[in-house]
């Protein structure tokens, strides 16, 4: 992967935006969201296992997206996944349509959907070109998904341009700074003696797929500015807490010693406030 300079809110140069989409469709095309290393032999028990790790890590999701509040409505989900709240919208009564950049979790939330009895409306679309017409939805839902893509700002736009009038955007980016930024920073910064390197550059370089961007609360209320309001708070995340299962590259001695004494407990006590999670509630 050719390292990203510095991942400044949307300021990425149209020349790269195609090869970095690449890089970041490659990235998650290798592994959705949350999938690793569940075992997937048995795939209503793997579909299972997802739903519940979710469930467990992220509480919060199911008040932030309002799943049971979604009955009848037209609702868009950017960025699906395996499907674990995709599902949830369809059983809400929701009708829901899903986007995906990739076919994988375009086919794994089809099959999702299947084994769970409900009907999907799914596409792979970019998020930053959404095939449907302005104002055809109610709600918006993004959870973790456009901080991806080289030019957030757009999707953001996309996300405006197809809700309806007093239509509500939910969406979570992530936010600096953050306990997992500074973690990231330390390991791959100060202790690689290139202390120089911002948080943003560690975020960027390090954090999922390449030219990953966090935003402070004020740039993100700039970023959905064309909202007619707009409602931020900060949670703490699986990478704050170090809940997330080891990747390859954090296999060694030591990174299994510092996620076993990692202070889940003094995180927790700190609160929310550098959480890596920012949830934005905007309306049109």
């Amino acid at each position: 992967m050719t390292p990203i300079v510095e991942a400044l809110p949307d300021v990425a140069a149209p020349r790269l935006d195609l090869a970095l989409k690449r890089q970041v469709a490659a990235h998650w095309e290798a592994e959705p969201c949350g999938t690793r290393g569940i075992a997937a032999a048995d795939r209503r028990a793997f579909f299972r296992a997802l739903d519940r790790e979710r469930e467990a890590q992220e509480p919060f999701i199911r008040e932030f997206a309002a799943f049971d509040r979604a009955r009848g409505r037209r609702v868009l989900e950017i960025g699906v996944g395996a499907g674990s709240d995709y599902v949830k919208w369809l059983r809400g009564g929701a009708r829901a349509i899903g986007v995906d950049l990739t076919a994988k979790a375009t086919a794994l939330t089809r099959e999702h959907c299947v084994l769970e009895g409900v009907v999907p409306a799914l596409s792979r679309t970019d998020c930053e070109a959404l095939p449907f017409l302005g104002d055809a939805f109610d709600v918006a839902y993004s959870y973790g998904v456009i901080h991806h893509s080289p030019d957030t700002r757009k999707a953001v736009a996309e996300i405006h341009r197809v809700l309806k009038p007093g239509g509500v955007a939910r969406v979570m980016v992530y936010h600096a700074p953050s306990i997992t930024g500074v973690v990231l920073w330390i390991v791959h910064c100060l202790l690689k003696l290139r202390p120089w390197r911002s948080l943003r550059w560690a975020v960027a370089n390090h954090l999922e797929s390449p030219g990953t961007k966090v935003y402070t609360v004020h740039e993100a209320r700039a970023l959905f500015g064309a909202f007619s309001s707009v409602r931020v708070r900060t949670v703490l995340g699986t990478g704050d807490l170090l809940l997330m299962r080891r990747s390859k590259k954090y296999e060694s001695v030591l990174a299994r010693l510092a996620w076993r004494l990692y202070p889940r407990w003094a995180i927790r006590l700190a609160g929310d406030r550098f959480g890596l999670g920012m949830l934005i509630e905007a309306v049109k």
